[in-house]
């Protein structure tokens, strides 16, 4: 068992992008707490929650944990409830383009109004005195308790934000946990190895809680086994539990067969990559594990499973003949994953690549140069963004790869080229929330 490695409250990797509207004043403080960072223990959020009479607690909840595909994972599973007829919450982060994205009630974003009167709660808890100093992800995650709620909701979806055992998430009494993949990311905040990353990732274990968990890897395993003997969680493992037959995986998404202790599904997905076969097998087994409290049937998890919308992740648009994909990889394991969708589509990509500079470039340059002819580096609307040059020294691509002025003048070089078969903006979820604002404002469409 790996030491635990010293984490942060707030979770949460990528903050606005979108400024609010000036008439709602809470929005705007929220902003203001974008360059605040992160800071140590849950002793901010625990004492908000307390404040407003814990509301993470007037909700069961399920928390989804993860290096990548937590979000797709904890979007399926928030479908499959919906097809339920389940009354049901979703929180996730960060967001593409508003941070209302953040907070869905079934299948709709919170409103920019209900968001603002939440944080208004929020920050006058956190205002009384003694004043407790939030950041971003404190406030939003408590104003998703709030919301939910004050909503009576069924059941409450949460995505871990960073690891873990730390993150503000991890205040609810989760009624069930689960992990998808993990790979090394945020090693700074949770350790250079995956079984250490993986001792942080089982903090979201609860005594007598089902815990799912996706990762094959022998020492991650081990070390989810001592987590949940340690806190008399019942451990799931997916290897053990669920037989995965994938039919057919394109840019349409995947066709698959899941075979699971409770039943036999033919399921249908519309993220495309066979990565996202797993998180929905993730999805589909934590469903059937919240019974008997959630009684949800074989329909509903098959209706739930196709009708799942997760924004960014190999998303599809058409521009000009020529298909674009939007990729949220922003770590080398999204970046293999990437790789190999590229690899079994037998299509000739290009791809336009930006990044946070304290990101491992190397590796996921390592994990796309092959699969790619053409790079174009930009900068991500960030702060901590790699610059071009800086990601073309340190990606390692070689043939045609250079820096481009942004991301619409590197769409535009690309889509005007009679050659290009298939364009992706990939790397950071900054890029490829200002491209997803460029393409549904209707750019490039002639």
């Amino acid at each position: 068992m790996p030491p635990p490695a010293v984490g942060r409250a707030a979770g949460g990797v990528g903050e606005p992008r979108t400024p609010p509207p000036s008439a709602l004043p809470h929005l705007e403080r929220l902003e203001s707490l974008g360059q605040r960072g992160m800071k140590l223990g849950l002793a901010a959020i625990d004492a908000v929650c307390e404040r407003l009479g814990r509301p993470e607690r007037r909700v069961p909840s399920v928390l989804v944990a993860g290096t990548n595909g937590k979000g797709s994972a904890a979007a399926t599973l928030s479908s499959i409830a919906d097809a339920a007829s389940f009354r049901v919450g979703l929180y996730t982060s960060p967001h593409l383009e508003s941070v209302t994205e953040r907070i869905r009630i079934g299948r709709d974003d919170v409103r920019a109004e209900a968001l603002d009167g939440a944080l208004g709660a929020v920050f006058a808890a956190a205002d009384r005195a003694p004043a407790v100093p939030l950041t971003y992800f404190e406030a939003m995650t408590a104003a998703a308790f709030l919301h939910f709620a004050s909503l009576g909701l069924d059941l409450a979806i949460l995505e871990v934000g960073l690891g873990g055992r730390f993150d503000a998430t991890n205040v609810a009494p989760a009624v069930l946990s689960a992990v998808t993949s993990i790979s090394l990311d945020h090693m700074e905040d949770l350790g250079g190895t995956v079984a250490a990353i993986a001792f942080e990732k089982a903090g979201v274990f609860r005594s007598g809680r089902p815990a799912v968990v996706a990762s094959r890897l022998p020492e991650v395993v081990a070390v989810f086994r001592e987590a949940a003997a340690r806190t008399d969680a019942a451990l799931h493992l997916l290897a053990e539990e669920v037989s995965i037959e994938v039919e057919a995986s394109g840019l349409d998404g995947a066709r698959f067969r899941l075979t699971t202790p409770s039943g036999r599904y033919a399921l249908s997905t519309p993220l495309p990559g066979a990565h996202q076969v797993e998180n929905a097998a993730v999805a589909v087994r934590a469903a059937e594990l919240l019974a008997p409290a959630f009684r949800i049937g074989s329909e509903a998890i098959v209706s739930g499973v196709a009708a799942v919308r997760w924004p960014g992740r190999l998303e599809r648009f058409e521009r000009a003949g020529r298909t674009i994909l939007l990729d949220g990889c922003h770590n080398p394991g999204g970046a293999e994953a990437l790789a190999r969708f590229v690899a079994a589509s037998g299509r000739r990509a290009d791809l336009i690549f930006a990044a946070m500079a304290d990101k491992d470039i190397e590796s996921m340059g390592a994990a796309l140069a092959p699969a790619v002819r053409r790079v174009r580096f930009v900068s991500a609307a960030s702060p901590r963004a790699a610059d071009p040059a800086e990601l073309e020294r340190r990606f390692g691509a070689r043939g045609d790869a250079r820096a481009a002025d942004g991301i619409a003048p590197a769409l535009d070089e690309l889509l005007r080229d009679p050659a290009a078969e298939l364009i992706i903006v990939a790397g950071s979820l900054y890029l490829v929330g200002e491209a997803r604002g460029l393409l549904l404002e209707g750019a490039f469409s002639q």
